[in-house]
């Protein structure tokens, strides 16, 4: 096979499982036997890298491809084009190559001279056009209520943030050797503590990672923790705690930590991420609802369940698989688990509850029904002070944006709420 066509073929059925079945990549590589599993690791370094060019560049590349043919193939074949036209637009100089080994794919995928020959008509056309594609906007469910509470422009500097992608951010275990790691990795130390690593960069085989010393975690989702603020002693829930970047940073100041998660699997990845670090939490797998026992926690962090909106940058998937009918049910979850939270936390405790989301209904909505339903609760204002004016959510609160930090490469997009349960 020739160079970089098992990435290729790999990358090719990475987007049939998004696209027909609509399944984050995430959830198709957590298969055993997924599509990638066979191939070497920079073979499948490069799928996935080639899955997430394609998706965010995918309404761009179909309106392209639409130009150039009668009639739309099947989906199959459609990814091919679509994968090509991607490679078309970033490497104009390989054109021979790419449409030469885009052949082949449908070759194989047909059996017959058919779907090559109408993949090599196409992407030669394709070849001659011009691929000089904008940042492609976020569905009318989701681009509409960002233009409302945002505005045009903050939303478009979103969608150039998703285009661009995410840079891999680390959180090292002690954060006062946090410049020294980040001059021993080349990295950059950001404002919020969390290092940036240059692009390329092959995580498990930098310095330190397989002593544990960092953990792969976006500056955005790494805030949270530190907001909580955890003192050595204090025992701490971390209620939706898989993978494990908060609980790390948790016991990593001192805290008594329990971290839970309802996943069993997810929770190994947890157990795993303790061992390379050195450090220690007792690991529950449980209903977060149903878990615990009134004043029993000094601090709770709550990172809830949530439609995800504002990884879409490093996640380009979600735009087109998302159900904004979920939305209710992932509301009321959100607002029950906070009740819960409350119900566990010790009066004078301290809780942070956030979501990586981008909607107001999962953000500043719920942290003011919180405090509606709780009289015992107060916002802890002087805990979310100190960091960018703009980071300031209207009624209390941060609200983080893809398009923060745009000159360092941004960040997820959050909303953190921190309060305080009454004595």
């Amino acid at each position: 096979m020739a160079e970089g066509q098992a990435a290729r073929r790999g990358a090719v059925a990475l987007l049939q499982e998004v696209t027909a079945k609509g399944r984050t990549i995430a959830e198709i590589l957590s298969d055993a036997e997924n599509p990638l599993s066979s191939l070497s690791p920079q073979d499948r370094a490069r799928a996935q890298r080639l899955t997430l060019d394609t998706l965010r560049r995918i309404d761009g590349c179909d309106e392209v491809i639409s130009r150039q043919m009668q009639r739309r193939p099947g989906l199959y074949v459609l990814n091919i084009l679509r994968l090509a036209t991607t490679e078309l637009s970033l490497r104009p100089k390989d054109a021979h190559g790419i449409v030469s080994e885009a052949v082949n794919l449908a070759r194989g995928d047909d059996r017959s001279a058919q779907a090559a020959g109408f993949v090599n008509a196409v992407l030669r056309k394709v070849a001659a056009s011009n691929l000089n594609f904008e940042p492609q906007r976020l569905p009318s469910w989701l681009r509409q209520p960002l233009v409302q509470r945002f505005g045009k422009a903050a939303v478009r500097a979103m969608e150039v943030a998703h285009m661009a992608g995410a840079p891999i951010d680390i959180t090292p275990k002690d954060p006062a050797r946090a410049a020294e790691l980040a001059e021993r990795l080349e990295g950059e130390l950001l404002a919020t503590g969390s290092i940036r690593l240059s692009a390329g960069a092959q995580v498990s085989a930098l310095p330190g990672f397989a002593e544990g010393d960092w953990w792969v975690q976006d500056a955005a989702a790494a805030l949270p923790a530190k907001i909580l603020a955890v003192q050595p002693g204090e025992k701490v829930l971390d209620m939706c705690a898989a993978p494990g970047g908060k609980t790390m940073q948790m016991a990593a100041a001192g805290g008594i930590v329990t971290a839970l998660d309802m996943s069993a699997k997810r929770m190994e990845r947890l157990a795993e991420n303790l061992a390379r670090t050195g450090l220690s939490a007792e690991q529950v797998v449980a209903d977060a609802l149903s878990y615990g026992v009134p004043n029993q926690f000094d601090a709770v962090l709550l990172d809830a369940p949530c439609s995800a909106t504002g990884t879409i940058r490093r996640h380009p998937e979600l735009p087109f698989i998302k159900d904004p009918d979920d939305m209710p049910a992932l509301t009321r979850l959100q607002a029950q688990m906070i009740d819960h939270a409350v119900h566990v936390l010790k009066p004078g405790g301290r809780l942070v509850f956030c979501t990586c989301s981008l909607l107001p209904e999962e953000g500043e909505e719920q942290m003011i029904s919180a405090l509606s339903r709780h009289k015992n609760l107060q916002r802890d204002q002087k805990a979310v002070a100190g960091w960018p004016g703009a980071w300031d959510a209207k009624g209390g609160g941060l609200r983080l944006r893809p398009d923060h930090l745009a000159e360092a490469g941004g960040m997820d997009g959050f909303f953190i709420a921190a309060f305080r349960k009454d004595l």
